[in-house]
């Protein structure tokens, strides 16, 4: 995704034969995997891309807020993805449904890639060009290119 601008580590847009610092959009279901598929999420993508920017909508951080009210396994996962959502940037888009806003982030070239284990979402960002990074095997992370 060498067409697209994106932060250095000062902040700037850079164009692109500057050093870039890839932006990761992350989605629920990514920042649940660490309960649900005992995934360790930010080690994965250190590995992945070593330098990155995470940035998460403000649609996620409400759809995780819903999640975490009920109880059970998925509610853990939802509370404990919360706290993991501090780690990253809140970003605001128009959409309101978390899907649609991670897609809007991606066709729009906000980020570099979305992290997500949603089957459908990451079919539908594929067809947006946007590389998803997903689970590959018990617990890695791996990057499909659209």
């Amino acid at each position: 995704m060498t067409d697209r601008p994106t932060r250095t580590d000062d902040g700037d847009a850079a164009d692109a034969d500057a050093a870039r610092v890839p932006i990761v959009a992350l989605d629920a279901s990514a920042l649940m995997a660490p309960v649900e598929a005992n995934v360790r999420l930010f080690e994965e993508l250190d590995r992945l891309l070593e330098t990155h920017e995470l940035v998460v909508p403000t649609s996620v951080l409400d759809e995780l807020s819903g999640l975490r009210s009920g109880s059970g396994e998925a509610a853990t996962a939802a509370s404990v993805g919360a706290d993991l959502a501090e780690r990253a940037r809140a970003v605001e888009t128009d959409e309101s449904y978390a899907d649609d806003a991670l897609v809007e982030l991606a066709a729009t070239g906000r980020v570099d890639y979305v992290v997500t284990n949603d089957g459908a979402l990451r079919n539908r960002l594929l067809g947006t060009d946007a590389p998803v990074i997903g689970l590959r095997g018990r617990n890695t992370l791996a990057i499909t290119e659209p």
